[in-house]
């Protein structure tokens, strides 16, 4: 017997202790071991947030003069600084069906890193957002500072590292039929990086015609010190 482990069957009565308390490992009556992934840990421990652009019926139009994605109007931004390390999770983008003018018509989306700067968000940003923790009563607060809608140009990032990147190109068949795909992106990354603060995160949408979408931004926050 001393060869096997043995766990707590616990699947429909799981031990419930004490923050710093001592418990069983659990299973399945089977042996299965039951185990929470790296972004419920986060969670469960309040470093999770959440972030969106556009509400309910009303997207935000892309591009920085209304149509294509220009670097210093973004429509999302996060600031991240000095001693805080940021862990994307999901970042989601959903264009509504532009209209098509020409043929060869394009949208980008757009989810990118400047790895060396907290962006000060100078020029003119719209909103100015309070992330919601994932623990919806509680958890630590945000390090980082997230806005929206940038219309007057900030200083231009150095986007150097690709988080996602989607395009999509019009279709004309003929003067009867106007063929797009469903602009959208979904970054869910299965290894994600690790953004060491003082750095930016943004994301863009845009297009050679007007590009309307609503995205949620779902990321995790550690101390650097946990990681360097």
């Amino acid at each position: 017997m001393s060869d096997y482990l043995h766990l707590y069957a616990g699947q429909k009565n799981p031990q419930n202790v004490a923050e710093n308390g001592m418990s069983l490992a659990r299973s399945t009556r089977d042996g299965s071991l039951i185990t929470a992934n790296w972004k419920m840990g986060l969670a469960m421990q309040g470093r999770v947030f959440y972030a969106k652009v556009g509400a309910l019926s009303t997207p935000v139009v892309g591009g920085g003069d209304g149509t294509v994605i220009d670097l210093d109007q973004p429509e999302f931004g996060i600031s991240i600084p000095s001693g805080t390390t940021l862990i994307p999770i999901r970042f989601a983008v959903q264009a509504t069906t532009p209209l098509l003018a020409t043929d060869a018509d394009e949208i980008d989306i757009l989810a990118a890193v400047d790895v060396d700067t907290a962006t000060a968000f100078d020029g003119t940003w719209a909103n100015t957002l309070t992330p919601e923790n994932f623990i919806t009563t509680g958890g630590v607060t945000t390090a980082c500072t997230v806005k929206s809608v940038c219309s007057a140009d900030t200083t231009d990032p150095v986007l150097t590292l690709e988080l996602d990147h989607v395009q999509v190109t019009g279709d004309v068949q003929s003067a009867a039929s106007v063929l797009w795909t469903a602009p959208r992106l979904q970054y869910e990354p299965e290894v994600p990086p690790f953004i060491v603060g003082p750095a930016s995160v943004f994301v863009y949408w845009g297009g050679t015609v007007a590009v309307n979408a609503f995205a949620q931004i779902v990321w995790a926050e550690i101390p650097t010190t946990l990681i360097s």
